[in-house]
């Protein structure tokens, strides 16, 4: 293997092994986690291979999606700096600005556009 594509490899590696953790933080179903992902709704297999250290996909769509998981999960981190546990049930919370959804369902529910409005709201929050 090409030295730079293993050194790729291992970064989608890293990758995966930050997300699942993010998910297992927030104590999502396995439902949400592949949503999140844009995955199949029954491919827990993939989440269990990532939770492993199997690179994620190397498509546009599956890295945009890990960077803004990232994002959300540093974002809950910088807002809630001395409670670690308000920071994690955040993703499992109802909030009025998703129409008393909380933030994992709307992302189940919108897909790629609900990980974007919840990243937004957090841009948003962390601005003020």
């Amino acid at each position: 293997m090409h030295a730079e594509s293993a050194a790729r490899e291992q970064s989608r590696s890293a990758l995966a092994k930050m997300v699942t953790k993010a998910f297992e933080n927030w104590h999502l179903s396995s439902v949400e986690q592949t949503a999140m992902l844009g995955l199949a709704p029954g491919n827990r297999a993939a989440i269990h291979r990532y939770r492993k250290g199997a690179p994620l996909a190397a498509s546009r769509d599956m890295l945009e999606r890990a960077g803004h998981i990232l994002a959300i999960h540093k974002s809950l981190r910088i807002l809630f700096p001395h409670n670690r546990d308000l920071a994690y049930q955040w993703m499992r919370t109802r909030n009025r600005a998703f129409d008393n959804r909380t933030p994992a369902e709307l992302i189940q529910q919108r897909g790629f556009e609900g990980l974007l409005m919840v990243r937004a709201y957090l841009d948003r929050a962390r601005a003020h």
